[in-house]
């Protein structure tokens, strides 16, 4: 596990087991159910009366055998009148049956539809509080531990408000009325009943002990599996390349085999409940028969008494079995709750001030005034960083890798905020204006470009309604992408891959230009790497692109190829988090500083590829 990052700290999280009940979490969780109160309360008044309806055949059944079957064996009641007392029971007996059907149904088709609801807006506020994080945190924080937050945990949740909350005041009603029905029957056989009780307890706490244990182990173990699987799958290519196949089957059956074992356990402890539970219910009938027998030779007790006292003690032990399993569900739940509002209560560390700034017409200008930032404490990226572009100034930042270049971009778009000095747009500190309104001004064409699963179209608008097709195509055209787009089968509604697996390096490239210009950024338009991995005829193409986007505005690019920022109007070179110099590529070029020992080390190592 250490070389796919499953130390002990990774998985720590999903080691949360969670109180069987945990009252402050309950209270948080079953807040959700607010908005459909009234539909709760239908759905357990509903739970309550199929629970009566459940109840009432055994009674029936005493009345069929005591009033109709029994005088007609002993000759006390002529057998017309015993057929018509049957006949009329009978109908009563499968008009309860249908009703407890129905309501059975109608209970089932509230409480999922109640449950669905209240966990569909708790996975909406979920996503939506995620969006709203700062990249810092998804630096922390896997992806494949945050979409179990919002898929198996959530699904743990609504499998606690579907079928636990509302079923466990039913399985309490049933105990209740059976145990109600049980003493107005005959109070002797009643209490026969009620001595397997503790012998319930016991078996019940000491299975719970075993299966909590198993139960944790599992989730453990089927997090490092899915944690795992997430890794190996994305990095497959890497695996094929080196060969690894072998070392990582290896890796993965012995994660496979932990969770086989973890869920041996829960087998054989779920296979020895149930036979245990089910033992003790014969025996209790066993006892109930003999005890019940006696009396019914005596005349003490009627026939049709104890054949209802069998129904209803099959009953009985039905809700305790269920509140077992309940507690289960609730375990699962509380362990999933604390997961989910923990990371609901996450704060948004990049938030809107209370009184946004607003600027009417941005003109462009950008300044870095003592600018110093670290992503970790104490560990500064920048120090004391200072410049100012003007407004449609063509300004390239340039260093060498880790100098700081591409936290320039982070932070101009306010996805971290500087712990010293400040950022100012026309003279304004980003950190007084809305996020959405700063954002708005600027284009990011990353290295690494994000293709979404969908159709080019889709991609280069971005769900944007208000973006026609005719400005797709224009954005396109502008950035020279439509040569290869018209190529494609089906032109714009060509449909791309996750991460668009089936484009190029320079299409995909190509593609985000376009995105970035269908949004037309007004004033500020930022380009990280953005031409480091294409071949040279794309780079022309994106260079041809990059000439018309700078015209009227102000460009900040990052590149490591030197050769693609000498016409720009200004250099900017990083050194060890500090700007070292700043001027134009034939003044840094006449310094002999940082920047003209970069220059010759790309110089000569272009000389010796092409030699």
């Amino acid at each position: 596990m250490a070389g796919h990052g499953g130390g002990s700290g990774f998985f720590q999280e999903d080691e949360i087991l969670g109180k069987a009940y945990d009252a402050s979490l309950s209270r948080r969780l079953f807040g959700y159910l607010g908005p459909y109160k009234k539909w709760v309360v239908t759905a357990i008044a509903l739970l309550i009366v199929q629970s009566l309806a459940q109840i009432a055949p055994p009674l029936l059944a005493k009345e069929i055998i005591d009033q109709a079957i029994v005088p007609a064996v002993n000759g006390i009641l002529p057998r017309d009148e015993a057929f018509a007392r049957l006949a009329l029971i009978g109908v009563a007996y499968l008009a309860v049956l249908a009703a407890g059907a129905v309501l059975r149904y109608a209970q089932l088709l509230l409480s999922m539809w109640v449950g669905q609801k209240a966990m569909y807006d708790l996975r909406q506020q979920l996503f939506r509080h995620l969006q709203f994080l700062p990249l810092a945190f998804f630096d922390r924080n896997p992806v494949g531990r945050l979409m179990t937050r919002i898929t198996n945990d959530i699904d743990a949740l609504t499998d606690l408000v579907t079928r636990g909350v509302v079923a466990i005041f039913g399985d309490v009603a049933m105990i209740v009325f059976i145990s109600a029905s049980m003493l107005l029957l005959d109070v002797r056989l009643a209490i026969v009943t009620f001595l397997v009780l503790p012998v319930l307890v016991a078996i019940t706490a000491y299975f719970r002990g075993i299966m909590r244990e198993s139960f944790r182990a599992i989730r453990i173990r089927l997090a490092r599996v899915n944690a795992y699987l997430n890794e190996t799958l994305s990095g497959m290519s890497i695996v094929q390349l080196f060969t690894r196949e072998k070392k990582t089957f290896e890796q993965f059956d012995t994660l496979n085999s932990d969770l086989l074992a973890a869920n041996r356990g829960q087998v054989r402890a779920t296979s020895m409940f149930q036979p245990a539970i089910n033992f003790t219910r014969s025996a209790t009938t066993a006892v109930l028969f003999i005890a019940g027998a006696h009396w019914v030779v005596g005349s003490e007790l009627s026939l049709g008494t104890l054949v209802a006292f069998w129904q209803l003690l099959n009953q009985f032990f039905q809700p305790i079995l269920d509140l077992s399993e309940k507690y289960n569900i609730m375990q699962a739940a509380m362990a999933s709750a604390e997961r989910v509002f923990r990371l609901l209560d996450t704060p948004a560390t990049i938030v809107d001030p209370p009184h946004p700034l607003e600027l009417p017409h941005v003109r462009g200008e950008v300044r870095f005034e003592n600018v110093s930032f670290a992503y970790n404490e104490g560990e500064w990226v920048l120090r004391d960083v200072s410049f100012t572009i003007s407004a449609a100034e063509s300004v390239a930042i340039v260093g060498a890798t880790g100098a700081g270049k591409t936290s320039i971009i982070s932070l101009a778009s306010r996805f971290y905020d500087v712990q010293k000095g400040r950022i100012l747009l026309d003279g304004v500190d980003i950190r007084e204006m809305r996020q959405s309104d700063l954002r708005r001004h600027i284009g990011v064409v990353l290295q690494d470009p994000f293709i979404f699963a969908g159709t080019i179209a889709s991609n280069i608008r971005l769900n944007e309604t208000s973006i026609t097709d005719e400005q797709v195509r224009a954005a396109a055209q502008f950035v020279n992408a439509d040569g290869f787009i018209e190529r494609l089968p089906d032109g714009y509604d060509t449909l791309v891959t996750e991460r668009g697996s089936t484009l190029s390096v320079g299409q995909k490239q190509l593609l985000a230009f376009a995105r970035a210009i269908a949004f037309n950024p007004e004033i500020l338009l930022v380009l990280d790497e953005a031409t480091s991995s294409v071949d040279t005829e794309t780079e022309h193409l994106i260079q041809d692109a990059l000439r018309k986007l700078m015209v009227g505005r102000t460009s900040i690019i990052i590149a490591h190829r030197l050769s693609t920022i000498q016409n720009v109007d200004r250099i900017v070179v990083l050194h060890k988090g500090r700007v070292a110099e700043m001027g134009t590529h034939r003044d840094l070029l006449a310094q002999r500083g940082v920047y003209h020992r970069l220059y010759e080390l790309q110089y000569r190592a272009h000389e010796q590829t092409t030699a």
